[in-house]
């Protein structure tokens, strides 16, 4: 075998083997951008559960106690508020600042339905959000390492929704 055929085959190689792998990694053949929207695209569909949501659950309003409590917080405990208390922290779309996205300073739809860009880019493709939550969804923020002393009662079964 010459160089230049060894060459070639191993090429050829390496191009289906990339084929192969993309086509397993694809699995549906949809990918997810895994960025946030906030919670008002939600509204625009989900008008009723919005309401609730804006109205009854005390997690729509999560991050004005984070923000009454900033000044007395290192960077590192906010760090901490923030993976519960804000939507998208450190993720595509999510929460930066209070100043630079005021749309993600609060516990939003994301926080327990996933990024939202997808579902509403596809018009609401209900594929494309986590619909059926559970408690050990909540559980995630929601546990007694946490929250002890804030007597947590899941919205799961609160009304929100």
């Amino acid at each position: 075998m010459t160089k230049t055929t060894v060459l070639y085959r191993g090429c050829l190689a390496l191009l289906l083997a990339a084929f192969v792998v993309s086509a397993l990694l694809a699995g549906t053949g949809r990918t997810s951008s895994g960025q946030y929207v906030g919670s008002e695209p939600c509204g625009e569909c989900h008008e009723e559960e919005y309401g609730n949501f804006k109205k009854f659950a005390k997690k729509a309003h999560s991050g004005e106690s984070v923000k009454i409590m900033m000044a007395d917080l290192t960077k590192e405990e906010l760090v901490e508020c923030y993976g519960c208390h804000v939507t998208g922290y450190g993720q595509p779309g999510g929460f930066v600042s209070f100043d630079q996205t005021p749309s993600m300073g609060e516990a939003g739809c994301e926080v327990c339905h996933g990024p939202g860009y997808d579902h509403v880019e596809s018009g609401g493709d209900p594929d494309l959000i986590k619909k059926d939550l559970s408690l050990e969804d909540c559980q995630v923020c929601h546990n007694p390492e946490r929250v002890d002393a804030f007597d947590f009662k899941p919205l799961l079964y609160g009304g929100a929704h």
